[in-house]
């Protein structure tokens, strides 16, 4: 059955909720910004974790992040997953505090191409169940969807199809993918991609997660992606709910329908 997971996206320190294809690697002034919270980091990972939205995650879009992260780590100790500059040099230092490390960037090369010693090392550090795999992608011109690093700007060599997640859930438990293409622009999930979600993966083991973000904006995307992936999938909402300043989805609701759908 498909739930609804909290996310707290972090940009200079602050709570923000952005364009994901306008983020960039240098810059910031083609930055599109959603909305700019005044409440701590803290203050959503405690909200998360009263109202039991398991497998809620704070990522870190680039520098200047750690202490906003920690500091809503510790708000929830090991109830949070985190991700954002995640490496083998510090994943165990944020395991003290976080359930899970999300990794993407260091998976790969500068160039893209994807590390797969550097997954199994990770994988043997932090043991395969507290670690995310992130798979956050865009899609091609040649419709399909390959994963995007570096803020979603630098497409990989590693593409989303059956092989893929086959052959990386022998190293994780977890998948997280964003749709890079959609992501708050609160104009609807990319419904083909979570039937892919669901037709890549139906074979795996049920134990291993799947969780999809971008576009939602209704209250109602959450039936919508139980159905496309057959309650495999999970959603994470973003820009759209009313505790990051819009009016499209309110937090109580997605709660609500966790409480009458349990695992």
């Amino acid at each position: 059955m498909t739930r609804y997971t909290g996310c707290i996206d972090l940009h200079n320190g602050q709570v923000k909720q952005i364009v994901g294809g306008t983020l960039t690697e240098d810059k910031d002034d083609t930055l599109k910004t959603n909305f700019v919270s005044e409440k701590s980091s803290s203050y959503y990972a405690e909200l998360y974790k009263t109202n039991n939205v398991t497998g809620s995650h704070v990522i870190k879009l680039g520098p200047n992040n750690d202490a906003a992260a920690l500091e809503a780590l510790k708000a929830a100790p090991k109830f949070m997953q985190v991700g954002g500059g995640i490496n083998d040099s510090n994943c165990l230092e944020w395991l003290k505090y976080a359930d899970k490390v999300i990794i993407t960037s260091w998976l790969f090369s500068k160039d893209g191409k994807f590390l797969f010693d550097n997954l199994q090392k990770v994988s043997k550090m932090c043991g395969k169940d507290h670690l995310v795999v992130d798979l956050s992608c865009r899609r091609t011109p040649d419709k399909r969807w390959v994963v995007a690093m570096n803020k979603w700007q630098t497409l990989t060599d590693l593409e989303l199809n059956k092989e893929t997640f086959s052959t990386l859930s022998e190293y994780t438990n977890e998948f997280l993918i964003h749709a890079a293409d959609v992501e708050g622009l609160c104009k609807g999930i990319d419904e083909e991609l979570v039937e892919k979600l669901y037709e890549w993966t139906q074979e795996i083991d049920n134990s291993v997660k799947l969780v999809y973000a971008g576009g939602a904006k209704s209250v109602s995307d959450l039936e919508l992606v139980d159905k496309l992936s057959h309650g495999k999938v999970d959603l994470t909402y973003g820009s759209s709910l009313d505790i990051f300043g819009r009016d499209l989805v309110k937090f109580d609701d997605c709660c609500k329908w966790n409480t009458a759908h349990p695992n």
